[in-house]
C-alpha cells in the first residue's frame, strides 16, 4: 500500500483554490485512497446510526451531509478523469470500484438504524422549526432512502443490493465499450479521398493522422469529425462507410458489443422498480421529476413527433430534388441527409458551412460565453496558468464577482482517444456552506477537433451552441448559493437540469453577441450583418430531421423502460419494432442508437429521461421569450430573477416554483414548437 506521506489523497491540498495536485497523483494512489475513504465514511455513518441521543436534524441530517468528505474529494477527481482521460489503468480501477461503490451506497441506504432516525425526523418535520431549505433536504433525504429500498423487508433489501451492484457493473462496462469502439476505429484516407473538403476539415484529418503516428489523413468516430465529413464530403461511398461505423458503435461484435448488457440492464431495472412497488422503471424514475408520469412524457413527445415527421417529409423532398439535379437518383439515405441538406441551405439562405466556420473561433466563442455571463450575472473570468490541470489542453479560469472569488472553471475542449464522446459539465467540487464556504470547481468537457499547431480551432455553429449549452450547465454549478450539498448546483430534477443550459444557448444567436465575437480567423473582420441575418433566418432549417432524430431516441428510451417484463429481450429487435410502430421516416436514424446510448445505459442518469431535453426546451423557449417581450436580452430585472431563482437556487425549491418565480407564470408549451419552426408564433 502507498504510504500516507506519498499519497496526495491522504493529505490536505495546498494548491491554488484547493484543486487536486494532478501532477502528484499516480495510478497506484487510487486503490488505497478508495480503501481509506470508504472506511472513513463507513465509520462516520456508523457513528450517526449508533448515536444514543434522540435523532435531531443536526445529529442526523447535518451529519449525513457533512460526512464522506474524503470520498467525495476522491470521486470528484477519479470519475472526472475516467470520462475525460481514461487510460487502461483507470478503466481497470473503474471496473473494480463500480460494484464496491454500489455496495457502499447500499450499506448506507439499507441501514435500518439510520433509516429509523431519518424516518423519525420526517414524520415530525412540521414540528421541527426547519427553514425551507432544511425541510427540502429532509424530504429529499427520506425519499432517497425509500427509493433506495430502505423500507423493504430483509429479502427485498438483499435482492436490491444484488440488483444495484450488478447495474453499476453493467453501466461501467457499457460506457467503456463505447469508448473503446470510438477510440480504436479509424479509416485511412488518401489525398483523393479528401478532395473537395474544406481546409479546416483536411487539417483536422491530417492532425488525427499525426496524433496516431500515421501519414496522410485519418478519420475517427469523433462527432466533431464525423458530422462535418457527412456534411461536406462529395464521396458518397465514404460517407456510407463512416456513417455505418458511427451508428454501429457498441454493436460491432466481440468484447465491446453492448447488446447483452442492454438486455440485462433493462431486465434488472424492471425488477428494481417492482421491488419498490412501481409497475415499470419509467414510473419509478419519473415519480421524482417535473413530468411525474410516463403518460405526461409520451403526450409531449408525440405532440412534437407528429409535426416533426411531416416537416421531415417536406425536407426530404427538397433534398431529393437537389440530389436529382446533381444526377443522384437513388433514395435519400441517412448518409446523404447532411450532405444534401447543406446544399439546400446554401441554395435557400446562401450560407456555406465552410465559409461560415472561420467566424467561429473557439477562443472567441469562449470569450462570448464569458461576456454574456458578465452582462447577465456580473461575474468575470481570469485565466490562471498557476492552477494544476489534468491534461495540457485544459484551461483554468478563476470566476469572480465584485472582486470576490466565486469558483474555478476548467475548460477541456479537444477530442482525444482517452475521452468519451459528447460534451458535458461536471464538478470536481460542488458549492455548499454547511462545511464553511466551499467554492465550486466546475469543468466543461468537449470533443472539438484539435487544430494544427499555431492555427485557431474553428467550430461549426452547432459546436458553438454546444459550448454555450455546457457553459450554461457550468454556470448552474458555479453560481450555486445553497447551504446543503444535497441541493447544490445541478442536483435538480432531471427534466429541469437542462433548462439553464438550453436557455443559455439563446444568447449565442443574438446579433449583439455575434457582431462582437464572430470574427474571421484570417481577416479579423467581424461577421457581416447580412451573414448574421442569414444565420438567424436559417436557425429552424432542417429542424424536422433534427427533431425526428431526437424524439425517436426519447420514445425508444421510454418504450424500453415502460416494459413490465423484459425477459430475453433482443434490444436491437425491440428498437427496430418501436421505430416501426411510431413510423420512423425512411432515410433517418435515431440520434443515439441503443447499443451506444450512453445517456441511458451507462448509468441511471437519463434512463427513462432522455425526453428531459425537450421538457426543458419548453421552459427555455418560453423563458427566453420573457427577455424578447421586454426588448432587451440582458434586461437587469429579469437577469436578477433568473440568477436568484434558477442558477443560484440549486434544488432548494420545487422546479416549477423556481420557474414561476423567474417567469411570473407557468410555461406555454407552444413556445417549443415555435422555437423549432414547427408552429407559427401567434
Amino acid at each position: 500500500m502507498t504510504q500516507s506521506t506519498d499519497n496526495p489523497f491522504f493529505r490536505p491540498w495546498t494548491t491554488p483554490f484547493g484543486i487536486a495536485p494532478f501532477g502528484d497523483i499516480r495510478i497506484d494512489d487510487y486503490r488505497p485512497a478508495f480503501e481509506r475513504a470508504l472506511a472513513e465514511h463507513r465509520t462516520e455513518v456508523d457513528a450517526i446510526a449508533t448515536n444514543p441521543d434522540a435523532p435531531s436534524f443536526a445529529n442526523t441530517i447535518d451529519a449525513l451531509e457533512t460526512g464522506g468528505h474524503a470520498l467525495d474529494r476522491l470521486c470528484g477527481v477519479f470519475f472526472n478523469l475516467a470520462g475525460s482521460d481514461a487510460t487502461e489503468a483507470i478503466q481497470a480501477i473503474q471496473r473494480e470500484m463500480a460494484p464496491l461503490l454500489a455496495q457502499h451506497s447500499n450499506a448506507i441506504t439499507l441501514d435500518a438504524r439510520l433509516f429509523a432516525r431519518v424516518r423519525a425526523l420526517y414524520e415530525r418535520r412540521d414540528q421541527l422549526g426547519l427553514t425551507g431549505e432544511q425541510l427540502r433536504v429532509l424530504e429529499k433525504t427520506y425519499k432517497n432512502f425509500v427509493r433506495g429500498g430502505a423500507a423493504l423487508d430483509e429479502a427485498g433489501k438483499a435482492r436490491m443490493r444484488q440488483v444495484t451492484e450488478r447495474l453499476a457493473t453493467l453501466g461501467t462496462a457499457f460506457s467503456q465499450n463505447v469508448l473503446k469502439d470510438e477510440a480504436t476505429w479509424t479509416l485511412d484516407l488518401s489525398e483523393a479521398d479528401v478532395a473537395g473538403l474544406p481546409d479546416f476539415l483536411k487539417s483536422a484529418l491530417a492532425q488525427a493522422a499525426k496524433d496516431r503516428g500515421r501519414e496522410g489523413y485519418v478519420m475517427t468516430l469523433g462527432r466533431s469529425m464525423v458530422e462535418p465529413f457527412l456534411t461536406l464530403s462529395p464521396r458518397r461511398d465514404l460517407r456510407e462507410t463512416i456513417f455505418k461505423a458511427w451508428v454501429k458503435r457498441g454493436e460491432m461484435g466481440g468484447e465491446t458489443d453492448n447488446r447483452a448488457i442492454v438486455a440485462e440492464t433493462v431486465k434488472l431495472r424492471v425488477e428494481r422498480a417492482k421491488l419498490l412497488g412501481y409497475p415499470t422503471f419509467a414510473a419509478f424514475k419519473l415519480d421524482e421529476t417535473m413530468a411525474k408520469t410516463p403518460d405526461a412524457v409520451r403526450t409531449l413527445l408525440e405532440r412534437v413527433w407528429n409535426r416533426a415527421v411531416v416537416r421531415a417529409g417536406e425536407e426530404k423532398a427538397d433534398l431529393a430534388a437537389v440530389a436529382r439535379e446533381e444526377g443522384m437518383n437513388e433514395p435519400i439515405q441517412p448518409w446523404d441527409w447532411r450532405f444534401y441538406a447543406e446544399k439546400v441551405r446554401q441554395k435557400r439562405y446562401a450560407i456555406d458551412e465552410a465559409a461560415l466556420k472561420p467566424y467561429f473561433q473557439l477562443d472567441r466563442m469562449i470569450e462570448a460565453a464569458f461576456a454574456v455571463a458578465t452582462k447577465l450575472f456580473g461575474v468575470t473570468f481570469r485565466r490562471r496558468d498557476d492552477v494544476p490541470v489534468y491534461h495540457p489542453d485544459v484551461r483554468a479560469y478563476e470566476v469572480l464577482r465584485d472582486g470576490q472569488h466565486v469558483g474555478l472553471f476548467l475548460g477541456d475542449y479537444f477530442a482525444r482517444p482517452t475521452k468519451r464522446s459528447g460534451a458535458w459539465m461536471s464538478a470536481f467540487r460542488s458549492q455548499e456552506k454547511l462545511s464553511g464556504p466551499v467554492r465550486p470547481i466546475i469543468v466543461n468537457v468537449m470533443n472539438f477537433a484539435k487544430p494544427p499547431e499555431g492555427r485557431p480551432a474553428l467550430l461549426s455553429f452547432d459546436d458553438a451552441r454546444t459550448l454555450f449549452h455546457e457553459f450554461g450547465h457550468g454556470l448552474h454549478g458555479l453560481l450555486s448559493d445553497v447551504t446543503y450539498p444535497l441541493l447544490s448546483g445541478t442536483s435538480v430534477a432531471r427534466d429541469f437540469v437542462e433548462f439553464p443550459s438550453q436557455l443559455y444557448e439563446h444568447w449565442l444567436e443574438r446579433r449583439e453577441v455575434l457582431s462582437d465575437f464572430a470574427v474571421h480567423a484570417e481577416t479579423g473582420e467581424a461577421m457581416p450583418q447580412t451573414l448574421i441575418d442569414k444565420l438567424i433566418a436559417a436557425r429552424t432549417f432542417n429542424q424536422g430531421c433534427a427533431t425526428v432524430e431526437y424524439v425517436s431516441s426519447a420514445l425508444v428510451d421510454l418504450a424500453f423502460h415502460s416494459l413490465d417484463t423484459a425477459a430475453d429481450i433482443d434490444p436491437v429487435a425491440f428498437e427496430t419494432e418501436e421505430l416501426r410502430r411510431i413510423g420512423m421516416p425512411e432515410g433517418l436514424v435515431m440520434r443515439h442508437r441503443t447499443p451506444h446510448f450512453a445517456h441511458v445505459f451507462s448509468g441511471d442518469g437519463y434512463s427513462a429521461g432522455y425526453y428531459s431535453y425537450m421538457w426543458s426546451e419548453v421552459l427555455d423557449a418560453d423563458g427566453f421569450a420573457a427577455f424578447e417581450e421586454v426588448g432587451d436580452p440582458f434586461d437587469p430585472v429579469l437577469a436578477r430573477r433568473l440568477g436568484d431563482y434558477v442558477y443560484a437556487a440549486g434544488n432548494s425549491r420545487d422546479p416549477m416554483e423556481a420557474y414561476v418565480a423567474f417567469r411570473g407564470r407557468e410555461p406555454d408549451p407552444e413556445a417549443l414548437l415555435v422555437k423549432r419552426g414547427l408552429a407559427t408564433a401567434a
